[in-house]
């Protein structure tokens, strides 16, 4: 089933005509120009955001993320946001980029070592003596995309891209590059890529240790060490974080979001959604 997301967030430009294109790129975005996000926003393009001046903390499929500028904040398509709060004099400049252009972008960059952990990578700070490469660097993005209507738009901006993360890119995933590599963050990392990828259908634990080749107790022993919350705990936490951006952003019946989960009933989706949020589905939407 193709599901139609609504935003109820205000922007400089309509949310669906941002996410109707294949890059759509802002400079200088203030703190007083940032709406108050209260319900999950789930991403449906992929955006990398430079923070420029401000703090504040984000949180990304359920993990919070602390950020002090100067500092990369990445978060990829399918990903869903909340409990966003900014500090200080915010200013961050973003680029929001489709599928099919981060597709092409893939192609030029597959061979650069970093590129895998700037994938992974939501938070990352930016060397001081870095900023006004990255500034400047938006501020090129932008001039592309205001002439984005010429005949080689697209290509610009794909080169443009490209071409800046070999030359600055790189210096600021590389030391973040042997970290990424521990077995245990790479079990991890794996486990929750998975449980995104499967939990609509798969909630239990047998399903994701068979997947990874390893011990169900090492599984979540694992992950409880990395993240606080036992490999079981994720799969509920996915499960009713989708549930709130369905109940929030759409129009789906209570029963077309239980069939979307895979739950047997509506009335069996409903106690589990209660269970863990302390209200029915129905109060939940309407609160």
């Amino acid at each position: 089933m193709e599901i139609g997301l609504k935003y109820n967030i205000d922007l400089v430009e309509d949310v669906n005509n941002i996410l109707a294109q294949d890059f759509w790129v802002y400079c200088h975005f203030i703190g007083d120009m940032i709406p108050e996000i209260t319900d999950p926003i789930k991403f449906t393009s992929n955006c990398s955001i430079f923070v420029k001046e401000g703090q504040g903390k984000i949180e990304i499929d359920l993990m919070t993320y602390d950020f002090k500028a100067p500092c990369i904040v990445n978060i990829r398509q399918g990903q869903i946001i909340q409990n966003a709060i900014i500090e200080g004099n915010f200013d961050a400049s973003f680029i929001v980029l489709s599928k099919r252009f981060c597709d092409n972008l893939f192609v030029m960059l597959k061979d650069c070592a970093s590129y895998g952990t700037a994938t992974l990578s939501r938070v990352t700070p930016v060397p001081e003596n870095m900023v006004g490469k990255f500034d400047n660097f938006y501020i090129h993005l932008r001039e592309i995309f205001s002439d984005s209507q010429g005949a080689n738009g697209y290509q610009a901006m794909v080169l443009a891209i490209a071409s800046f993360f070999y030359e600055c890119g790189t210096k600021c995933y590389l030391p973040i590059l042997d970290n990424s590599t521990k077995s245990s963050n790479r079990l991890t990392e794996k486990f929750l890529s998975l449980v995104q990828q499967h939990f609509k259908k798969e909630r239990f634990l047998d399903f994701y240790s068979s997947k990874l080749d390893v011990s169900t107790k090492h599984l979540s022993r694992t992950v409880k060490e990395a993240t606080g919350f036992t490999a079981v705990d994720w799969i509920d936490r996915f499960v009713i974080l989708e549930a709130k951006v369905l109940l929030k952003s759409t129009t789906m019946s209570i029963q077309q979001i239980a069939d979307e989960l895979s739950f047997p009933s509506q009335s069996f989706f409903g106690k589990y959604f209660k269970k863990h949020i302390g209200k029915s589905p129905k109060e939940f939407r309407n609160s």
